[in-house]
């Protein structure tokens, strides 16, 4: 069996932060959905647990960072093309996210990224195939 990641992040408004992501294009485990908290699945390994924050508090006795102010991680996702990246982020920002700085093309790679509406920062990079 492969190793799995579930990162798990607090937010706000579950609800709204469900119909964000579905309009980038995740989907969501119901198996693990309920009214505090819902598994959003990236691959088939990768799964970010969405934690309303009375939910996300019962894991941490350390307080919840405000995203919009601090940072505690950076979650970065590779794409398949810079295409894809590119349509992401445009579908982050329609859907209420913001970007935080300006695309970064470094020749063999090319990454941008958005902030949710929780302030999460998500990168993305394309790497060009090895030749």
């Amino acid at each position: 069996m492969s190793t799995k990641i579930f990162v798990n992040l607090p937010v706000k408004d579950l609800n709204t932060s469900i119909e964000f992501f579905t309009k980038l294009g995740f989907t969501f485990n119901p198996q693990f959905t309920d009214e505090t908290a819902t598994c959003m699945v990236v691959s088939e390994d990768i799964f970010v647990m969405l934690l309303t924050h009375d939910k996300f508090k019962t894991f941490t006795p350390k307080e919840i960072c405000d995203a919009t102010k601090s940072t505690e991680v950076l979650v970065c996702l590779s794409s398949e093309s810079r295409e894809k990246l590119d349509q992401m982020v445009h579908q982050a920002v329609a859907a209420g996210g913001t970007t935080y700085n300006e695309p970064q093309d470094h020749g063999f790679m090319y990454a941008h990224g958005f902030q949710d509406l929780d302030g999460h920062i998500w990168e993305l990079i394309y790497m060009e195939p090895v030749r």
